[in-house]
């Protein structure tokens, strides 16, 4: 699954630990997608959210991109990279 990351943020506060929001395409899905990456010590055990970016699109392209976020770990460190790397 190919991805373009198109922003990257992230906080921290002590509350809340690790804030990120990383706004992506993926090729040949029609809409973005902005993941939320949250972690109390930024290190391991992230959880996530994936929603749309802009506007709702295809459920069925949704679930590849959640099942890929599940299952591959290099797929998903590539968010928490972009994501640390707007944190400083």
């Amino acid at each position: 699954m190919k991805v373009n990351i198109l922003n990257a943020k992230m906080s921290h506060s002590e509350e809340s630990g690790y804030v990120g929001h990383v706004q992506f395409e993926v090729e040949e899905h029609k809409q973005p997608y902005e993941v939320t990456i949250q972690s109390n010590n930024g290190r391991n055990n992230w959880s996530y959210a994936l929603n749309f970016s802009n506007q709702p699109g295809s459920e069925e392209e949704i679930q590849a991109v959640d099942e890929q976020l599940e299952e591959d770990d290099s797929f998903f460190e590539q968010f928490v990279i972009a994501a640390n790397k707007a944190l400083g």
